[in-house]
């Protein structure tokens, strides 16, 4: 029977929110029984399109819920209320290794979400398209303000809360790739963290040098955020992953400059040589490249670099002269760095220093390297340039399975909102609203 005449209603609540809010997705006024396709497209800012889509059946009272009822197929399956965003990947035909990433903050994440006829699983544009509704997914809650930060030779940005502030204030590091990536800091700024995304292996200043930051371009962006007005200088954390990981512990451990609040570490190491600069972690990897493995789909697995983790102390940081609260993000099956590895030695380090109170470990089985704000779409793979030879892409492994991974995503998310709140709020009133769009 054609479902047109019944005039299908497609709801999805709420359709304008932060990308980590959850949303409801209801279909109304179907036959009971009646069988369809709910369809998740959106378009990247680089152009390339995803999909993800799930089958369901009416309930007797011609109802589907996307939060209560489970999926029969598609891109996942069971109860997922936000699978179609985080099962979101590339439309067929569509080139290998992309990995989705938001790049202008200042604009949502556009999907449609549309019902089709029947349980579909390709040529969506050629089946009968019930309902179809577009939701909007923002990094930056109103009020949210994104100010570009050149200071100190810095390339930085600053995303400030709404509302008059003080606010604590973080440090953002991403990883291995370079560039300026926004999208972390502007959804901490979201939930009231004054954040500051941080380039330090491609800034403006490497450009025009032609060599590596050192460890006081940390501090001086450190010095930037603490005295910036709106910020409580007393309050700072940092957060680091991958290479960005191995970065904050050095400063957190090692620096004079900085008195940390409290530090969050994803999927990194503190394998590294301790004296000397920054370029020199660089030198250490590309010593041990011939560790480097290949698997059968010529992806390339660089997590043996490191290991086995060294035993000589002027190789690794020294977590027993840490002094303040870290949290440690792991991925079980994270191909890139030993995270797992190097966790549980940092872990041994600090019970034999005393300073184990300290810190918090949160492990994850099944779950890969790019451990993301929840819901990001899932990248087991995708095509990496070296920021010391930008000339060469190579198909990198990170590790991971769909569902794991996103359920890690998800729940490490939610852990480090509620660790840097207890550091940087605690004991105060909060000075900003953490209530959604």
């Amino acid at each position: 029977m054609d479902m047109k005449q019944h005039c299908v209603k497609l709801s999805v609540q709420p359709s304008r929110g932060l990308v980590d809010e959850k949303f409801t997705v209801l279909v109304q006024n179907l036959l009971p029984g009646f069988q369809l396709t709910i369809h998740a497209l959106h378009q990247c800012e680089d152009g390339h399109s995803w999909e993800a889509f799930a089958h369901y059946t009416a309930d007797a009272t011609g109802i589907v819920n996307v939060s209560r009822d489970p999926s029969l197929g598609g891109t996942y399956s069971g109860v997922e209320p936000m699978g179609l965003l985080w099962s979101l990947r590339p439309v067929p035909g569509s080139k290998t290794g992309l990995r989705w990433r938001k790049m202008n903050v200042q604009t949502p994440m556009g999907v449609t979400i549309l019902v089709y006829q029947g349980h579909q699983t390709e040529g969506f544009v050629d089946q009968v398209l019930l309902a179809s509704v577009v939701v909007e997914r923002w990094y930056m809650a109103p009020g949210v303000r994104r100010v570009p930060i050149t200071e100190g030779r810095l390339t930085a940005t600053l995303f400030l809360p709404s509302g008059p502030g003080p606010f604590p204030g973080l440090l953002d590091l991403w990883g291995g790739g370079g560039k300026l990536v926004e999208y972390r800091a502007a959804l901490l700024a979201s939930h009231g963290i004054a954040s500051m995304a941080l380039d330090y292996l491609t800034p403006q200043i490497t450009k025009e040098t032609g060599r590596m930051v050192d460890n006081d371009y940390f501090e001086t962006a450190y010095r930037v955020l603490k005295q910036y007005p709106q910020i409580l200088g007393s309050r700072i954390a940092m957060l680091g992953l991958s290479f960005g990981a191995g970065v904050t512990l050095r400063m957190a451990v090692y620096s004079k400059g900085l008195k940390l609040s409290c530090a969050v570490c994803i999927n990194g190491s503190h394998v590294q040589p301790i004296d000397g600069p920054l370029e020199q972690m660089m030198t250490y990897f590309n010593k041990n490249a011939y560790k480097t493995r290949v698997d059968e789909n010529n992806q390339v697995i660089w997590r043996d670099l490191m290991l086995p983790i060294p035993t000589d102390p002027s190789l690794k940081v020294d977590m027993g002269r840490l002094q303040c609260p870290l949290l440690l993000v792991v991925g079980e099956d994270d191909q890139n760095w030993p995270t797992y590895e190097s966790a549980m030695d940092m872990k041994e380090m600090m019970e034999r220093a005393g300073n184990s109170h300290l810190l918090t470990v949160l492990s994850y089985k099944n779950t890969g390297h790019l451990i993301e704000p929840p819901f990001t779409p899932f990248a087991r793979a995708s095509t990496f340039k070296m920021v010391t030879n930008p000339r060469t892409k190579v198909m990198a492994l990170w590790g991971g399975e769909l569902v794991a991974h996103s359920r890690a995503q998800e729940d490490a998310w939610r852990k480090t909102l509620v660790f840097l709140r207890e550091n940087l709020y605690g004991g105060m009133k909060h000075g900003a609203s953490f209530s959604n769009l």
